[in-house]
């Protein structure tokens, strides 16, 4: 089965980004959801990674929350109390590469019919980061291709203010729908990605100046 989008079945110079790059580019944040030794989620990320470097309205920079240098404790704080040193350093890094995006994509398996929760514990994380900007998806799994996840993720995204695109990117069965090269068997997923990104690009364009023209912090 190839990859399909819901409507129809469904820069390795910016991995460490802080700081947008061309300011005539969309700054697009690309997060590996998995942090599970062994996990497919690499394979599937430098591929999109790729296609949307290829389309030529972004500027990538890929978030791999399996890194050290992303880990936050799963117990938060107590409210208006400081950070420790090594979890404030931690969060504020990432906080810059989130606030800097204009567009987020996450790469995400499924998990007992959602979504990892190392995936959720990052999220709550942040806040602010994730207002008035376009999210999309790309999943993968087995069967279900991990579209249960993606269902869950819209409902959290729209909690944080956030827009989700309609079309989405799902691999069933993703271990054999990828080459040795890392790149899909069936060419119509180029396509598939292609459509997301306009979406995505359409969105985060449009966000993008409504945030300039007034911040949406007055609004919330």
């Amino acid at each position: 089965m190839s990859p399909m989008t819901t409507a129809n079945m469904t820069s390795t110079a910016s991995m460490t980004g802080t700081a947008p790059g061309r300011p005539d580019l969309l700054r697009l944040a690309v997060i590996i959801g998995s942090v599970r030794e062994g996990r497919f989620g690499p394979v599937v990320s430098e591929w999109f990674a790729q296609e949307a470097r290829n389309h030529g309205a972004y500027d990538v920079d890929v978030i791999d929350l399996a890194e050290a240098e992303h880990e936050l404790p799963v117990a938060f704080p107590e409210f208006d109390k400081p950070l420790p040193p090594a979890v404030k350093a931690v969060h504020s890094a990432l906080s810059r590469r989130l606030e800097a995006a204009d567009a987020f994509v996450v790469v995400t398996p499924e998990y007992n019919h959602s979504f990892p929760a190392p995936l959720k514990n990052t999220i709550d994380w942040f806040h602010a980061e994730w207002q008035a900007k376009p999210a999309g998806f790309v999943s993968y799994g087995g069967m279900a291709g991990g579209q249960r996840a993606v269902e869950h993720l819209r409902q959290v995204f729209a909690e944080l203010h956030a827009v989700t695109v309609r079309d989405t990117l799902s691999f069933h069965m993703a271990w054999e729908r990828f080459d040795e090269s890392g790149r899909p068997r069936d060419e119509g997923s180029t396509a598939a990605a292609e459509g997301m990104l306009r979406q995505l690009e359409w969105w985060g364009s449009a966000l993008r100046e409504a945030r300039a023209k007034s911040p949406y912090g007055s609004a919330v």
